[in-house]
C-alpha cells in the first residue's frame, strides 16, 4: 500500500478560504441560507468553513446543522458489516431556505443522493447546492457535480482518497492511497 501526499495542510488551508469566499459571492449575509454538514467526514468541513465566515469575514449568524443519511443510502443493507449511524442535529426548519450540503469526498454521489432525500425530513429547501473538498471527477454513478470544489482528483477504483482533518487526526492533509 502506497500513499500520496495530494493537499498539504497549507494547501488546505487556502482552498478552504476560496470556497469560504465563493460562498459569500453567493449568499451574501447567509440569512437565508444553511450549512449542512454530512455526516461523518463532512461535519469536520462544514465546522471549519462556518468558522472561517465568522472569524475571518465577519459573518454572523450562520445557521449549520449536521445531517446523518445512513439509512436512506442505496446500498445500507447490502454490506457485510453492520452500520454505525452518525447524529443528525437540524435544529431549524429548512423550508424555503438555501441549503448547501458539505461534504470532504464527493465519489458516486450516492451520498449526496441519500442526503436530497433526507433533508426533506426538515422541510422542502428552496435551493439545495454542494461544496465538496475533493472531487472524484471519473467515478460517479449519478449525475451529481459539486456547485463548490476544493480540488478535482483523477483517481481510479482501486485508489482511496482520504481527508485528514486536525480536530479528528492530528492535522490537516489529504491523500491518495493505493492498495
Amino acid at each position: 500500500m502506497s500513499q500520496k501526499v495530494l493537499l498539504t495542510s497549507k494547501e488546505v488551508h487556502i482552498i478552504l478560504h476560496r470556497l469560504a469566499c465563493q460562498l459569500i459571492e453567493n449568499h451574501l449575509d447567509f440569512s437565508n441560507t444553511i450549512l449542512i454538514g454530512l455526516q461523518p467526514r463532512g461535519k469536520f468541513l462544514a465546522e471549519r468553513i462556518k468558522q472561517i465566515l465568522e472569524s475571518e469575514y465577519q459573518v454572523s449568524d450562520i445557521q449549520l446543522g449536521f445531517l446523518d443519511i445512513t439509512f436512506f443510502r442505496d446500498d445500507f443493507r447490502r454490506g457485510e458489516k453492520p452500520l454505525e449511524a452518525n447524529k443528525t442535529q437540524i435544529d431549524f426548519l429548512v423550508e424555503d431556505k438555501k441549503v448547501v450540503f458539505i461534504d470532504d469526498v464527493l465519489y458516486t454521489g450516492r451520498s449526496i443522493n441519500a442526503a436530497l432525500t433526507a433533508i426533506q425530513s426538515f422541510g422542502r429547501p428552496s435551493e439545495v447546492e454542494l461544496l465538496t473538498l475533493i472531487d472524484r471527477r471519473f467515478s460517479r454513478h449519478l449525475p451529481i457535480q459539486p456547485d463548490y470544489r476544493g480540488r478535482q482528483v483523477d483517481a481510479i477504483n482501486n485508489e482511496k482518497v482520504l481527508v485528514k482533518w486536525f480536530e479528528n487526526d492530528g492535522e490537516d492533509a489529504v491523500y491518495l492511497i493505493t492498495k
